[in-house]
């Protein structure tokens, strides 16, 4: 007696995922889903594909990855130009695809095909991609996905200058203060990851683009929304004291007009605030090759400053450093003040 099996379907190989996956989101095209059942099919099948890359990359909890496949697949999706495709299609994808994606994309990123980040270079020459991310940031049904893509880019020194040398670089100062709090939250994520993951590139962009960039920061320290005080004042104080912007900072403390921002700040109500602004503006005090018109604001508010400065204290391990460091900046604000009264 003879019994028959059915055969179980011969994975398919990496070129074949890649086609696959490209036809399904061709199928996406407007055109050919004016039905909506048609449409149902088709995003059901780019779903299916997606879950066959996520187990390539990424095994399916009991197999292991095979590394050759993994390397094949993202140089496939290279050539076969599934990156733009998957850029593009996503304000139509489901939830389920569009969370496979993003698990895929930084698995596929950091892939290298003879030494090289196959699908970073395919980025590279299609630069265009990483502006239709951040303009995403608009929509907020997938806001949060481009976000998460966003940030695995910005790990590229390459990609990372260009958004910072883009047009679309500048409207993170309008998607940090969306009203959604959590697309405003990725967005500062994503803008604080371009400011602190290059120190060197920072320094350059900064270099090029001071004015520019201080303007529209200016007005994320006064905003309105404690939230974005707080974020942009702790995130100046993380990029601006980086070493590498040493020469950046030295200019930024030349300025009355940030040192003005700085004393309103330390009167703010939040006390976190309070404290992030002092980092700052002892830089104001503490600088030996102080402007005279520092020296005169300090001196003319010598002592609403002094009540000010008297009434902050530091927070556990790091009150010992503060209360020394304020010392010495109460101290340098009383000879600044002495020194402007003797000259008039």
């Amino acid at each position: 007696m003879s019994f028959s099996f059915f055969k179980p379907s011969r994975p398919k190989t990496p070129p074949e995922v890649a086609k696959a996956i490209k036809d399904s989101l061709n199928a996406l095209d407007t055109k050919t889903v004016a039905e909506v059942k048609a449409l149902e099919k088709a995003m059901e099948e780019v779903e299916k594909n997606f879950v066959t890359m996520r187990c390539m990359l990424s095994g399916d909890g009991e197999v292991e990855p095979n590394v050759e496949q993994v390397s094949q697949l993202a140089l496939e999706i290279s050539k076969e130009d599934v990156i733009s495709l998957v850029v593009h299609k996503l304000p139509i994808l489901g939830w389920e695809a569009r969370k496979d994606l993003v698990h895929c994309w930084s698995i596929l990123l950091k892939q290298q095909v003879d030494s090289k980040y196959c699908c970073v270079e395919y980025i590279e020459k299609h630069l265009e991609l990483l502006d239709f991310l951040v303009v995403c940031y608009d929509n907020k049904e997938i806001a949060l996905n481009c976000g998460n893509m966003l940030r695995e880019c910005i790990k590229f020194p390459s990609l990372a200058q260009y958004i910072l040398n883009s047009a679309s670089f500048v409207l993170f100062f309008k998607f940090v203060e969306l009203p959604n709090f959590d697309v405003a939250s990725d967005a500062f994520s994503t803008f604080k990851d371009i400011l602190t993951k290059h120190a060197s590139l920072v320094a350059e962009y900064l270099t090029g683009h001071y004015d520019e960039f201080f303007d529209l920061y200016e007005k994320l320290l006064t905003s309105s929304n404690y939230v974005t005080r707080r974020q942009s004042l702790k995130l100046l104080s993380d990029f601006l004291l980086e070493a590498p912007n040493v020469q950046i900072m030295k200019r930024y403390i030349l300025e009355v007009r940030y040192l003005k921002i700085m004393m309103t700040l330390l009167r703010d109500s939040s006390k976190n605030i309070q404290i992030s602004a002092f980092h700052i503006f002892k830089v104001f005090v503490a600088n030996p090759n102080k402007p005279r018109e520092i020296k005169i604001i300090l001196a003319k508010n010598h002592e609403k400053l002094l009540e000010l400065l008297n009434s902050l204290s530091g927070k556990g391990a790091e009150d010992e450093q503060f209360e020394e460091e304020k010392e010495l900046i109460i101290k340098e604000i009383e000879i600044v003040s002495r020194l402007q009264s003797l000259k008039s």
